[in-house]
């Protein structure tokens, strides 16, 4: 028969709620502010007080039973007391610690300033922000949120489309004016590009966007997308770029914009458990705004651009 929960394990309960959020013991402890083996000792206090496991490991990290579904259900009640308590306190408050995987772009350029200002009106959140370009995890390994490119196939996630984007080729006018300008696709074999690098590419839209092109050289190949750029301002090849930050600087000239563009998408993706967090739930809302608005920040970069000396 199943045992009621003891509330004194209320740390327990928490340490359960994050495990559940996270997938793992290491990132729940990261999270906590404790160690692995204190996260394991409180799981295994409960489970003993349930009379049942709680968790089980899967090829997603850890997953609820359905014993840990219901001690999941108190968890989150404890969690919306506190949460009520601090809102009669200071009305408003919104504390808690979120995670999220983004391509750089993304990162730096809409979701840095858009978590800014959200941090700006609850000064509790705190927001790690892991830049990478990849597709959307299959296992959990600690994020709450993944920006991925292109549609993704997960399983026991949401996901929701934030904004469709352009990438374009541009190049700088000194450039063009050492190597000629290219007047028809076919032309592009005799030119360099900037692009991420083919090994280490993982994301097929991006593997994709390179297939109606012909063969040509890279020049300076980068997972960064801010490199990317560095080599396209500085002159080493034509920049295959996202035009949502290209259309900002004018030493990026447009090439073959009549001939060739291709279209992308950038998607949101997050466990059921995580989005359960009104923290989450507020992230997922000041980036879905920021999307939908074009809210882009972006900087002059003067340390790209040598070509004024």
């Amino acid at each position: 028969m199943e045992r009621q929960i003891d509330y004194r394990h209320l740390e327990s309960l928490i340490a359960l709620l994050t495990v559940a959020r996270l997938g793992r013991y290491t990132a729940a402890a990261n999270v906590l502010g404790v160690n692995h083996s204190t996260i394991s000792r409180r799981i295994d206090a409960l489970q003993k007080a349930m009379g049942g496991h709680l968790l089980t490991r899967s090829p997603n990290g850890w997953e609820l039973t359905d014993l840990g579904r219901r001690a999941m259900a108190s968890a989150e009640a404890i969690e919306q007391a506190v949460e009520a308590i601090g809102s009669e306190k200071d009305t408003g408050v919104l504390a808690g610690h979120v995670r999220i995987a983004a391509p750089d772009a993304f990162s730096a350029h809409l979701a840095a300033p858009a978590l800014a200002k959200l941090q700006a009106k609850h000064p509790q959140l705190v927001f790690e922000i892991v830049s990478e370009t990849t597709r959307a995890r299959q296992t959990r390994t600690g994020m709450d949120l993944e920006i991925v490119i292109g549609e993704p196939n997960v399983r026991k996630a949401a996901s929701t489309k934030l904004m469709d984007y352009e990438l374009r080729l541009y190049a700088t006018a000194e450039y063009l004016e050492a190597h000629g300008t290219p007047v028809a696709l076919e032309d592009l074999a005799g030119h360099r590009l900037n692009y991420y690098i083919d090994t280490a590419l993982t994301v097929d839209k991006l593997d994709e966007a390179t297939s109606v092109l012909p063969p040509m050289q890279r020049a300076i190949s980068s997972t960064s997308i801010a490199v990317q750029y560095a080599a396209t301002m500085n002159h080493a090849g034509i920049g295959l770029l996202p035009t949502f930050l290209s259309e900002h600087y004018p030493n990026m000239i447009p090439v073959l914009h009549d001939q060739f563009t291709y279209h992308s998408e950038y998607w949101l993706v997050g466990r059921e458990e995580a989005l359960r967090s009104r923290a989450v739930q507020e992230t997922v809302r000041a980036l879905n705004d920021a999307a939908t608005t074009g809210d882009w920040f972006i900087p002059p970069f003067p340390a790209y651009d040598l070509s004024r000396g």
